[in-house]
């Protein structure tokens, strides 16, 4: 394999946006900026990242261009619509005509939204993904975003969707246009390095669980069938590195890329990992990539039925050993997981899941759009099965 120096590789790519890639490239923001055209930059992260070196070093680098960037950072690790229309309210306060998302997929999600609401009239629920709800968005009272992940999971810089948190009914809803596409990617992976090893694992796993949920989706897409495989198999050479070694860069760059491609595979379908962690989340508040990590197994073990062609393959990708290649891909991926530490049920990540909650969760989680995606068509039975296994 061609061996590359990543602390001073750079690259820029077109797939499925720009994307500038290299260490480093933080600092190539305010030509980032110039190349969108935009001049009044509102900064969006969480809470966790607010005072953190890496946005304010961000800031630092867009007021050395002359410009003065806005500063919205109130957002919760499952965001909330409340925080999406608060970061509006600021938008339109400051006049901005971009938006910088710097942070985890939480922070990617409020941003995305935000600036796909800033002149919208309707409520942002009214364009959940159901039916056509997008055709109701103004297009162009939209502004457009630079992304900035500083997590190698979620891969939301490379998605036209929002997770986004309705308090009102504890339940995930997923926004949905074409446009919020981010239009310029900065994959530094330099961003990822102080990353704790608790969430290099938990979000690693969140990469894995897209990546592996659209490999097993139904139907025939080869492009994201060779996106999730190249991405698993890049998780599994370098999740384990980076969180036994913090600073390794190949790792790093390795996984924040992982993470990317498998968010663009996805585009062919998530299943019951996905359709689970949301209501579970929403009810909970719980990391979303941990929610998953717990999960797969039990969803990978209820599915196997059905994904014996897809199982032979990674199993012959990943070079696993047997004659039942399902269950040695369950073998590697229960493996992966006690590497990186995580926990092996609901339970022991801090989830009480009583006996009152499931009915609401099973309901909510066939409700979810990613239950359509499961090889094996969920029921209130089946959903309860993988819930009550993972408790």
């Amino acid at each position: 394999m061609t061996q590359y120096d990543f602390a001073n590789l750079q690259t820029r790519w077109s797939f499925p946006t720009l994307v500038w890639f290299g260490a480093g490239r933080l600092s190539d923001l305010p030509a980032g900026l110039a190349e969108i055209g935009a001049k009044a930059p509102l900064l969006i992260t969480d809470r966790g990242l607010a005072t953190s070196s890496i946005a304010t070093q961000a800031l630092e680098i867009v007021k050395a261009a002359g410009m003065e960037p806005g500063f919205f950072h109130d957002v919760q690790p499952n965001p909330t619509v409340e925080n999406v229309m608060a970061g509006r309210e600021v938008l339109r306060k400051g006049g901005h005509d971009c938006v910088i998302a710097i942070g985890g997929g939480s922070a990617m999600d409020a941003a995305k939204a935000v600036a796909m609401m800033a002149g919208q009239t309707r409520p942002l629920l009214d364009f959940e993904d159901i039916c056509d709800n997008f055709r109701r968005v103004q297009t162009e009272e939209m502004v457009p975003v630079i992304a900035i992940p500083t997590t190698a999971g979620t891969g939301s810089e490379f998605g036209r969707s929002s997770v986004i948190t309705d308090t009102q009914t504890h339940r995930k809803v997923i926004i949905f246009h074409p446009e919020m596409l981010p239009e310029l990617v900065i994959l530094d992976p330099e961003l990822t390095v102080g990353l704790p090893p608790t969430l290099t694992a938990a979000t690693g796993m969140d990469a894995l669980s897209h990546a592996l949920e659209a490999l097993c989706a139904p139907g025939w897409h080869p492009m994201a069938d060779g996106l999730a495989l190249t991405a698993l198999k890049m998780i599994d050479g370098a999740l384990a590195t980076a969180y036994r070694e913090p600073e390794n860069l190949e790792a790093r760059s390795n996984m924040i890329v992982a993470s990317a491609m498998a968010c663009t595979a996805l585009q062919k379908g998530l299943g019951a990992v996905h359709a689970l962690a949301h209501p579970l989340g929403a009810r909970y508040d719980a990391h979303h990539g941990m929610l998953n990590a717990v999960l797969m197994p039990h969803v990978l073990r209820f599915n196997l039925p059905a994904v014996s062609e897809q199982m032979a393959t990674l199993a012959h990708e990943l070079r696993l050993e047997g004659s039942d290649a399902g269950a040695a891909v369950l073998t590697w991926l229960e493996t992966l997981q006690v590497r990186v530490n995580m926990p092996s049920s609901l339970s022991k990540m801090g989830v009480k899941v009583n006996d009152s909650d499931i009915p609401d969760l099973i309901a909510d989680a066939l409700r979810d759009p990613c239950a359509g995606g499961n090889p094996t068509p969920l029921d209130p039975e089946g959903v309860e099965q993988i819930l009550r296994a993972a408790r």
